[in-house]
C-alpha cells in the first residue's frame, strides 16, 4: 500500500486514497517490443497470483474512435491532437488505472504520458508546457525505458509491419520519404526519451537483446517492488 502521489495537483475534485496495487510503465519508441513484454509480464504476474490490468495510449472508449478518425484524416492541428491525447490519458487514468490500483491490481501501461511529451516536443511544443499539461498524472511505481538504436528499429520495421505515416513523422516532414523520415523522427524521439530518463527516473533497459533476456531483466526489477 502506498500514498498516491502526482506530478501536480492530480484530480482536485476526486481525492485518491491509498493504493493497493502497482503501476508499471513500459516506455520507448515505436517497434521497441513493448507489446511483447506486456504480454510476458501479464502472464507471469497472473501465474504469481496477482490480478493484472493493462492499458495503453489511445485506448479510452471515450476518445479512441475520435483519435483514430483524426489520424486517418490528418485534419487536426498539432496542439489539438496533443490535447486530444491528454484527454485520452486523463479518462483512462481516472476510470481504468486508478480503480484497478485501488482494487490491488498490477497495472501494466504500454506507454504513459512520457511518450506524448516526446512526440509533442519533437513536433514543436514547448517542453515546459507539455509537462504542465500532465500535472494530473499519477507517479508510477516503476518506469522502464526500452531503448534501442535507430538501425535496430529500422531492421525490426523492415522485418515486421513496415513504416507508416505517423511513426515516420511524415506529418512534420522530417524527410521526403518514409525511410529517411522514420530514421530522423525516431532519432529525435530517442533524444527526448534520453533527456526524460534522468528527469523522471526511468530504468533504462537494453532492448536490442532477445525478448526473453529483456523479460528476465524486467522481472528482476519488478520483484524488488515487493522487497521491504
Amino acid at each position: 500500500m502506498r500514498e498516491a502521489t502526482f506530478y501536480g495537483a492530480g484530480f482536485p475534485y476526486a481525492p485518491v486514497p491509498q493504493l493497493e496495487g502497482r503501476l508499471i510503465v513500459l516506455e520507448g519508441t515505436d517497434g521497441v517490443g513493448r507489446s511483447t513484454q506486456i504480454q510476458l509480464l501479464k502472464q507471469w504476474l497472473e501465474e504469481e497470483g496477482f490480478g493484472v490490468s493493462n492499458t495503453g495510449l489511445a485506448r479510452s472508449p471515450l476518445t479512441q474512435p475520435g483519435l483514430d478518425a483524426a489520424k486517418a484524416g490528418h485534419t487536426m492541428g498539432r496542439f489539438t491532437m496533443s490535447l486530444f491525447y491528454a484527454t485520452d490519458f486523463a479518462d483512462r487514468l481516472e476510470n481504468q488505472i486508478l480503480p484497478a490500483l485501488r482494487a490491488g491490481f498490477y497495472v501494466l501501461s504500454d506507454r504513459y504520458f512520457y511518450s506524448i511529451i516526446a512526440r509533442d516536443v519533437v513536433r514543436g511544443a514547448d517542453p515546459e508546457w507539455a509537462r504542465k499539461v500532465y500535472g494530473f498524472a499519477l507517479k508510477p511505481d516503476i518506469v522502464f525505458y526500452l531503448k534501442v538504436d535507430v538501425p535496430t528499429l529500422v531492421q525490426r520495421m523492415l522485418q515486421g509491419r513496415g513504416f507508416n505515416y505517423w511513426e515516420s513523422g511524415m506529418d512534420i516532414r522530417c524527410a521526403h520519404n518514409l525511410y529517411d523520415s522514420f530514421c530522423r523522427y525516431q532519432a529525435l524521439v530517442i533524444e527526448q526519451f534520453d533527456q526524460m530518463a534522468d528527469e523522471f527516473g526511468f530504468i533504462t533497459i537494453d532492448a536490442t537483446r532477445s525478448a526473453r533476456e529483456v523479460f528476465e531483466d524486467l522481472r528482476a526489477h519488478i520483484r524488488k517492488l515487493e522487497t521491504p
